[in-house]
């Protein structure tokens, strides 16, 4: 249910902050309070611990929850919230993940970047990981596929990219409308790629905004190879099964990515299956979630891993 007492108004600006099993939440909406006009928070389904911190949180700080109840997955809670601020009367959503913590003036720089171009959909910061081999996690259109931006290309004032990542995305609500809302099949990963191009493909616009900036931590472990310049995210097994899944739903028949992205995917989906199978941590569920994943990408079986595979 949500927070008693708060009555719809007129929002601007809109945060959306996605929980589940959070931690501590008072710096984020500490961060986020003053530099927008109102902050919905959405837990998707957390533990009675998580969910009782995310109530003391919102009640410290003047944001509304909603409670979910059960974890519906990244995007149908993004288009909860989305659908929630829009009622409220927002004109922009700022959606956020809750290990994000953005600069005091990051809200403020994103705002001016979007309204210099009524076509564009979305504008991003840059988000920086606070540990040793941080990713800086902007994406442009290089090639075959979506890379890192260049330092060179970061120094720019403004840069368009293949895609933004959800986390500190500011979202114009009128772009919904035309490009829709959030594809909540994926459950988890790829959903804001997926959105990206279809944003693109409709015609809009995704700019980053490299000074503005957003402290963010991915929650993952990391390997650095020799003469490998990025590090690779080590994900639990369980995002090894969507990541797969939802790499090779998304390049098979009636994929939305340009012909030469679904290549690149498809040989980067490869690599990922072979590099997660020989990590020696939880091995024997990595092969199994690297074999369903596999299974389920190719057939187009998508939606949350528990309910869609009981029996598993």
């Amino acid at each position: 249910m949500n927070n008693p007492g708060i009555s719809p108004m007129s929002s601007a600006t809109v945060a959306v902050v996605v929980t589940y099993e959070p931690g501590p939440l008072g710096g984020l909406l500490k961060a986020l309070a003053p530099q927008c006009d109102a902050v919905l928070v959405v837990d998707n389904g957390s533990a009675a611990p998580g969910l009782e911190r995310a109530r003391e949180a919102c009640a410290a700080h003047g944001a509304r929850l909603i409670e979910l109840g059960e974890n519906l997955g990244i995007a149908a809670a993004q288009n909860r919230g989305i659908a929630a601020a829009r009622a409220q009367g927002a004109r922009y959503v700022l959606l956020s993940d809750q290990d994000s913590i953005p600069s005091p003036t990051m809200v403020a720089q994103l705002l001016e970047a979007i309204d210099e171009d009524p076509r564009i959909a979305a504008v991003g910061p840059l988000p920086t990981e606070e540990r040793e081999g941080a990713d800086e996690l902007v994406y442009v259109d290089r090639g075959w596929s979506p890379k890192r931006a260049t330092k060179a290309e970061l120094s720019r004032p403004r840069l368009e990219t293949a895609f933004l990542i959800a986390s500190g995305c500011l979202v114009r609500v009128s772009a919904l409308e035309e490009i829709g809302p959030m594809r909540e099949d994926l459950f988890i990963d790829h959903v804001d790629l997926e959105w990206g191009v279809r944003a693109r493909r409709s015609g809009w616009r995704l700019v980053a905004v490299p000074a503005a900036r957003l402290a963010h931590s991915l929650g993952d472990e990391v390997v650095r190879l020799p003469g490998r310049e990025q590090p690779i995210h080590v994900h639990a097994p369980i995002r090894n099964y969507y990541i797969l899944r939802n790499t090779l739903a998304l390049v098979g028949r009636g994929s939305p990515l340009p012909a030469r992205w679904r290549v690149r995917y498809s040989y980067w989906a490869a690599k990922y299956a072979l590099f997660n199978a020989a990590l020696p941590d939880r091995r024997a569920e990595r092969h199994r979630m690297l074999r369903r994943g596999l299974a389920d990408g190719l057939r187009g079986r998508l939606g949350p891993y528990a309910s869609r595979h009981p029996n598993r």
